[in-house]
Formats: structure tokens, sequence, C-alpha cells
């Protein structure tokens, strides 16, 4: 029983880290299409995201079941909810690098990012597919350690989310509303998703010590976001 018990919470870690990697995969999709006004790998992203939607329904299904089966107390239990948790967040990182693509849809054949502000998207992006590769290589590797670093990387994004605003302030910004609005959700979205990825691995952390400490900060489950 107890080695059915440990196969169900190994698929259930190879189901989060295979979400990380088409999560990290649509992200990187998204903003290429993007940058380069791609309206078929934006549909791409765009149809793909039911797999991670598809992946969340498994992994829920395997928790309950878990649950209900084996009844688990104490470390087990916290492994089992803090998955559903890891879960939750890491498929709003799909949908929020599905908006991104739905906004190249949306401003095709232009590019939804003028030259002045392509720079910053190309790193955001950059950033993005980075932390969500980190946090998949954390739930695999439960790697204490490099899940505390990530929320320094974080800052990073936090940086380039405020450059937006300034950019968007500046007298010498001349781009009419539309394309303002466009990097202002751009420019949220990014930060969205690496919010999610600091949260995935703060949820690793909880896992592994049972210390709450860490996960305050995380995201709240705002519907989209």
């Amino acid at each position: 029983m107890r080695d059915a018990f440990h196969e169900d919470l190994d698929r259930i870690s190879d189901q989060l880290v295979e979400m990380s990697r088409l999560a990290g995969s649509a992200m990187t999709r998204a903003t290429t299409s993007l940058l380069d006004a791609d309206l078929s790998l934006a549909e791409s992203v765009i149809a793909a995201d039911q797999r991670i939607d598809d992946l969340r329904a498994e992994l829920d299904e395997l928790g309950v079941d878990v649950l209900a089966r084996q009844q688990p107390v104490a470390t087990d239990l916290r492994i089992v909810v803090t998955a559903l948790h890891m879960g939750s967040s890491l498929e709003r990182m799909g949908d929020l690098a599905q908006h991104i693509a739905k906004i190249t849809r949306l401003r095709y054949p232009a590019s939804a990012v003028p030259p002045e502000a392509r720079a910053v998207i190309v790193e955001m992006g950059q950033i993005a597919s980075r932390l969500v590769q980190q946090a998949g290589s954390i739930i695999a590797a439960k790697d204490v350690d490099a899940a505390l670093a990530l929320s320094d990387e974080d800052d990073d994004m936090d940086r380039l989310h405020r450059q937006v605003f300034t950019m968007l302030a500046s007298p010498t910004w001349s781009q009419p509303t539309d394309v303002a609005v466009d990097i202002t959700l751009l420019s949220r979205y990014y930060e969205r998703f690496a919010d999610h990825a600091v949260a995935v691995s703060r949820q690793v952390v909880y896992l592994v010590t049972g210390d709450w400490s860490h996960l305050h900060g995380t995201p709240e489950a705002t519907p989209g976001t």
C-alpha cells in the first residue's frame, strides 16, 4: 500500500514538472510571436494551453483520489495539498502566456510592441522563461536553497515592470492609447507570471520544511492572473 502511495506521489511530482515545462514553452513561444507578429505561432500557444488545463484537472483528480484512498497525515498530507496549490499556479502561468499570444493575434498583422518598448519586453520574456525553468528544476529536486534564491531573481522582473510605467509616463512616449494599453497589460502578464513562479518555489520550501513563513506574498487567486 505504501509503495502505491509513493508511486502516486511520484506521478504528482512528474505532472508538476511537465506543467512547468509546458508553461515555459508557452511563454517563450508567446514572446516570440509577440515580437515577430507571428500569428501562426500565437495560435499554437493559445491552442496548447488546453494541455496544461488538462494536466491540472488530472492532477486535481489524482490528488483527491490519494486523499480519499490513503488518508495521508503530517508530511504526506502536506505534500499532496501543496502539490495542488502548485498546480494552480502553473495553470495560471499557462493562462498568462496565452494572454500574451492573444495580444499578438489582436494586433496582427502589426506588432503590438513598438520599437521603444521592444528591449524591455525582450528582457521580461527572457526572465519569465528562466524563472519557470528554474521552478521546474526546483520541483523535481525539492531544492530549498534554489527555491529561496528564486525570490531574489524576481526582483529583476519587478524592476522592469516599474520601468514600463516610467516609459509610458515619459514626455517622449508618442504612441497611441491602444499601444499604451497593450504594453501595460503585457508588463502585468509577465510580472504575474514571475510571481507565480516564485509562489511555486515557496510552496516547495513549505513542502520540504513545513515552514509557513515563506508563503507570505504568494499571489492571490485572482481570475485570469
